[in-house]
């Protein structure tokens, strides 16, 4: 046998090269962990399983390790690392422009950051990257601009296709708006999830959050509870102790018996605090914790009332038929993301902690159909845009910043 080059030669079909597995660079805040964020991104792996199995999928997080055993099921090429987490982190100060200055000059000299070096040259060979929903690109964590900062940086050298989707950018740093809307003028793809957040950035995008794409499917529990709780203490400027006095008002006002509470845990320990304080108020409650509701779905059932600070335990509650009271513990962040569901037709009530007073018991029924159907529609016309192509290595960016302008004139 002599091995001449000549292999397959009287075959009728000529050989073809295999197609490049493309790959995708997702950014997020996700494993820390927090109920909405790892929805947002689940929401994605889940979309581009279905859509692109074959792809390899990196999601650049704070925390990829718990990211990694969260959602490791959720697309079968999923990997996690933090680079992008990791060079904001070493910028010199909080300040935005220092920030965005710093990541963006490592990313294109590695050798300012030679303990990422790696993971800035993956930066550099991906096919879309990928900013996903949520409300982390603000003035409450003015590091994190350093994230667009990066991603840009890396598409200008690349070509990758860049999309940032579904944000909330409210409060944002002062002094910082022209810097944002710069770096946003580098992405292909510029979606914000309300209002506020599009009156930063004047001509973008504006639909909803990015669960919309594709809301979880909540079985309704078999003995779900009446009422469901959940009141968070990290955010705003309350003690757990005033948050406990207004919860057990209202409780008390509409006449909850405890044996038809659930309480529920968003984000662990963060979201036990004010509970804790009512436990002996409210014996006969039931708890459940972040990794069940995690695993086995919310206890959810259309009829439902709820009362929640978070924001996404709004979303689904809302999308799964159950009314609700939106509790806000900041003026400034929450209010906002509550006040975009409200909008949309949640026909959930909102409540300031900062106002108190207790209002009737919500006797809504959550989104109506076709709001949501809407809502995944518009979801769906973003995701097309954002991996319904591969752009080309050698198209400049005037011509994606093109494509761009079109695809707003046509979701619009």
């Amino acid at each position: 046998m002599t091995f001449d080059g000549s292999a397959g030669a009287g075959s009728d079909s000529p050989t073809r090269a295999p197609r490049p597995r493309r790959s995708h660079y997702l950014i997020g805040p996700s494993g820390f962990p927090n109920f909405g964020d790892e929805l947002i991104a689940a929401t994605w792996l889940r979309y581009l399983a279905r859509t692109e199995p074959e792809a390899d999928v990196w999601l650049d997080t704070h925390s990829p390790g718990p990211a990694q055993l969260l959602l490791n099921d959720l697309h079968p090429r999923l990997r996690c690392t933090d680079t992008l987490w990791r060079l904001c982190g070493e910028a010199p100060s909080d300040d935005p422009w220092e920030v965005a200055n710093w990541v963006q000059s490592a990313v294109n000299d590695p050798g300012l950051a030679p303990r990422w070096d790696a993971g800035i040259d993956l930066l550099g060979r991906t096919d879309v990257l990928h900013l996903v929903g949520g409300g982390y690109l603000n003035a409450l964590w003015p590091r994190h601009i350093g994230l667009l900062a990066g991603a840009a940086a890396a598409a200008r050298r690349s070509g990758a296709r860049t999309a940032m989707t579904g944000q909330g950018l409210t409060p944002f740093p002062p002094g910082a708006t022209d810097l944002l809307r710069s770096l946003a003028d580098r992405f292909d793809v510029v979606d914000v999830r309300d209002d506020p957040s599009a009156e930063l950035l004047p001509g973008v995008v504006r639909t909803c959050d990015d669960v919309f794409l594709e809301p979880p499917e909540q079985r309704p529990a078999a003995q779900a509870r009446e009422f469901v709780l959940c009141v968070q203490s990290d955010i705003g400027a309350f003690e757990p102790s005033v948050l406990a006095s207004q919860v057990l008002g209202l409780l008390r006002a509409w006449e909850v018996d405890p044996e038809q509470l659930a309480v529920v845990e968003g984000i662990p320990r963060v979201d036990r605090a004010v509970p804790a304080l009512l436990e002996h108020e409210l014996a006969g409650a039931e708890f459940h914790p972040f990794r069940d509701i995690w695993r086995h779905g919310l206890p959810l059932a259309p009829g439902q009332t709820w009362i929640s600070s978070r924001y996404h335990l709004h979303l689904v509650a809302a999308a799964a038929g159950a009314a609700g009271l939106a509790f806000s513990v900041s003026r400034g962040y929450y209010t906002t993301k509550h006040r975009s569901l409200i909008d949309l037709g949640s026909g959930w009530t909102s409540f300031d902690a900062e106002e108190g007073g207790t209002p009737d018991r919500p006797t809504g029924t959550g989104f109506p159909p076709h709001v949501l159907r809407r809502c995944r529609d518009l979801k769906r016309s973003v995701a097309t845009a954002v991996y319904g192509h591969q752009v080309a290595e050698e198209v400049r960016p005037a011509t994606r910043r093109l494509a761009l302008r079109s695809w707003r004139t046509r979701s619009s």
